[in-house]
């Protein structure tokens, strides 16, 4: 249920509408804009009477709200969240491009890379050390170790860092200061026990999209971090699965906007692992953007060729260069800035 309130409503009597909602044990999300401010309810909200709520002389509307997500939705919060990490700011008219290698695989590569990226204008680095792999045989990660590479390039470039986390017991690791954002991948997406446990810290989330999830499930595992007291949650689309082979992935591009109209979270796109191919990297990353995307997130290896983890798909940094070149001639087009 929602409660829109009128424009210039006494602070007073919304603590006294607060407080009878609160007696129904009720809870309320708060969104106050430049006009107006609205009451999201969350719990069962048969026990409230809409028609005696609307009676009130400083409740302009109430609405029941359909959809089975409610703090992610945009019903909720009719303003755009912008979610900040450290100086970075995902979300809002700038662009956010996050760049690094599939996984980290020593100390003077992901040092190489960071610096790289950085000075191309990227505002992130990403990076594996913790790897789902299809294959138990495949590459991993250095797992603890290839989380201190991490901080030292961070700290090295000066740039924030984000990486994903497989399991709720590596959670304190990823708390302290050394790593600046936390990813859950998309096969994750629906571990429900580690989305509450993410969503009882405070950092942000970049939350990406399963490989055969609907939209609304998608929101759905916002929704579990968000409910736990998180609000810092960035969705990010990297494909889904079709009948289609040619592409690893079917990016979506739809759901940028359906997004948008559903949901108040900013969305950042991954080309790389929608396409599995570095060459669609650039055009998708544009299309993107043009789409209405709040950022990208691209795979960025000093020697691709050779990579222990997603080659194919990795762009070089002279690559990422150019891209980052491209999208500052799109930004101003469809009103951002990169």
């Amino acid at each position: 249920m929602i409660i829109v309130l009128k424009q210039g409503t006494p602070q007073k009597e919304i603590e006294k509408i607060k407080r009878s909602i609160q007696m129904k044990g009720l809870q309320i999300d708060e969104s106050r804009g430049a006009k107006k401010t609205v009451m999201g309810l969350v719990g069962d909200t048969s026990v409230i009477d809409g028609e005696q709520l609307k009676a009130n002389e400083y409740v302009e509307n109430v609405m029941r709200v359909s959809e089975p997500y409610k703090r992610a939705s945009r019903s909720f919060h009719p303003q755009d969240t912008v979610v900040d990490i450290g100086d970075i700011k995902i979300g809002g008219k700038k662009i956010a491009v996050i760049a690094g290698p599939c996984s980290v695989e020593s100390q003077e590569q992901i040092d190489g890379i960071a610096k790289a990226v950085k000075l191309s204008g990227a505002s992130m680095l990403r990076g594996g050390a913790f790897k789902p792999r299809t294959s138990p045989y495949s590459f991993q990660g250095l797992r603890d170790s290839g989380l201190e590479m991490l901080h030292h390039a961070s700290q090295k470039a000066r740039i924030p860092v984000v990486t994903e986390i497989m399991s709720a017991d590596k959670l304190e690791a990823f708390l302290d200061d050394d790593i600046d954002a936390i990813q859950i991948g998309s096969r994750n997406m629906q571990n429900f026990e580690l989305l509450k446990a993410v969503g009882k810290v405070n950092k942000p989330v970049l939350l990406k999209r399963g490989l055969c999830a609907t939209i609304e499930e998608w929101l759905m595992s916002a929704e579990y971090i968000m409910a736990g007291g998180n609000r810092n949650v960035i969705l990010c689309e990297r494909g889904i699965r079709t009948f289609e082979e040619y592409t690893r992935n079917t990016l979506d591009l739809s759901a940028i906007p359906a997004i948008k109209r559903q949901s108040h979270l900013p969305i950042l796109v991954d080309p790389s692992h929608a396409t599995g191919k570095r060459w669609m990297v650039e055009p998708m990353a544009k299309a993107a953007i043009a789409a209405g995307a709040d950022g990208i997130m691209v795979e960025v290896h000093n020697d691709p060729d050779h990579a222990l983890c997603d080659g194919a798909q990795s762009i070089t940094p002279q690559m990422f260069d150019h891209l980052m070149n491209s999208l500052r001639q799109i930004a101003p087009v469809v009103g951002r800035e990169l």
